[in-house]
């Protein structure tokens, strides 16, 4: 298996990719979820061996640059770095398999440039996290607040690797010691007394505007690819009610739901949700 490391410099900035098998074949862009990194894929992307799967850390996440001082992270502007990614590639038309926070910019992307995505594969993700237009003012405020008190920039160090997986572990969704310790090969740079975090602390803060579940829909309607959901038997409380209302938008597509949490393709069943997208994949050669 052909395992290789590269990198692309969009609009100044350094993203780094993580690609799987030759490039001859079809190509498959992944996308991972919120403070992950493309190792996110290292169990699911071997099983995989039919496609070129090139998996980007994105900006402020695993090996890529952070944005610069003053800036924030907008999920927008993500979906202008896949875009930049995929031209640099010279990719005219790929398949899209995107988790959580990645499937959202998925749709983001595919909505936008559905003659681009020829088939969308998302993971325990159905759209970004939205805000309705009332709460615009709060959710502004809470952001500017939060905004003020972030500097100075202050690193959390850890005294070893494993403190550090074991942080993970706990992080906002629970990991296996193995599938944390798989995100932490990407994570985690040498510092002065230990290891720190590679992901900027600031992808952590609030939006300062947020796309409605309007405008969600209306990204999730324009689709004209298949779509193939795979969801988690132990999804976020709640989610339930929003992922049938976003359902109803989708075109084409079919929803399977699997066991495990939220990393379902990296901890608990990576084999059934491979053998999943291969079926679904081989549809459209």
């Amino acid at each position: 298996m052909t395992v290789t490391e590269r990198e692309f410099l969009i609009k100044g900035r350094r993203i780094a990719a993580r690609c799987w098998h030759d490039a001859s074949l079809p190509p498959l862009l992944a996308l991972h979820g919120w403070q992950d990194n493309a190792a996110t894929f290292d169990h699911l992307a071997p099983l995989l061996p039919g496609f070129h799967i090139v998996a980007m850390d994105f900006a402020g996440h695993g090996f890529s640059d952070w944005r610069a001082d003053g800036v924030r992270y907008h999920t927008l502007d993500h979906v202008d770095d896949v875009f930049g990614v995929v031209n640099a590639l010279g990719w005219e038309s790929f398949r899209l398999v995107g988790h959580s926070m990645g499937a959202g910019i998925g749709v983001l992307l595919a909505g936008a440039m559905p003659e681009r995505v020829s088939q969308l594969a998302l993971l325990d993700g159905l759209g970004p996290y939205p805000g309705e237009p009332e709460e615009a003012p709060s959710i502004l405020r809470d952001a500017l607040l939060e905004w003020s008190e972030y500097f100075p920039r202050e690193e959390r160090v850890f005294d070893s690797v494993e403190s550090a997986v074991i942080a993970r572990r706990r992080g906002f969704t629970p990991l296996s010691h193995e599938a944390a310790a798989t995100l932490c090969t990407r994570s985690l740079r040498a510092v002065e007394g230990g290891f720190s975090w590679t992901t900027d602390r600031r992808v952590r803060q609030h939006s300062s505007l947020r796309v409605s579940e309007t405008q969600v829909r209306a990204f999730l309607s324009a689709i004209e690819s298949e779509v193939l959901l795979l969801r988690a038997e132990r999804a976020f409380p709640g989610a339930e009610e929003m992922f049938a209302a976003r359902w109803t938008a989708v075109q084409r597509g079919r929803v399977e739901v699997l066991p495990g949490g939220h990393h379902l393709h990296l901890d608990e069943c990576p084999e059934q949700v491979a053998e999943l997208l291969a079926d679904f994949f081989a549809k459209k050669q």
